[in-house]
């Protein structure tokens, strides 16, 4: 009987996989992207410290598009260029939360490298 896989499930596995390899640090934070149905989330993150550095969402009042597609990504990723440079971060490893390197993962690093992040 062929059974059918869960999407989500998998998406975390991939995500876990990647995290064992891939840490941020004081010097090069991690740029984590979540993306739901509804919006995108980016956090830049010191895991040596577990804190948050910087954050951005379509829940914010500067981005004007709030659903999850590619414009709305392109403005995310501006805009979390924008807050890690005001808290001089230049320098990132940027973790794809598990999601293939396509459509809004892919437009919210390429935004964020064209407003100033190295990645």
């Amino acid at each position: 009987m062929i059974t059918k896989t869960d999407r989500k499930a998998e998406r975390v596995r991939r995500h876990k996989r990647v995290r064992t390899k891939l840490s941020g640090t004081a010097e090069r934070p991690r740029l984590c992207v979540y993306r739901s149905n509804n919006n995108i989330y980016v956090q830049v993150i010191d895991d040596t410290k577990g804190k948050t550095l910087a954050q951005a969402s379509t829940l914010d009042k500067e981005v004007k598009e709030k659903h999850s597609n590619v414009k709305a990504a392109k403005e995310v990723g501006t805009l979390i260029a924008k807050r890690a440079l005001e808290k001089n971060i230049k320098t990132v490893v940027y973790d794809r939360g598990g999601y293939i390197y396509h459509g809004v993962v892919k437009e919210l690093a390429e935004a964020a490298r064209e407003a100033g992040l190295e990645f």
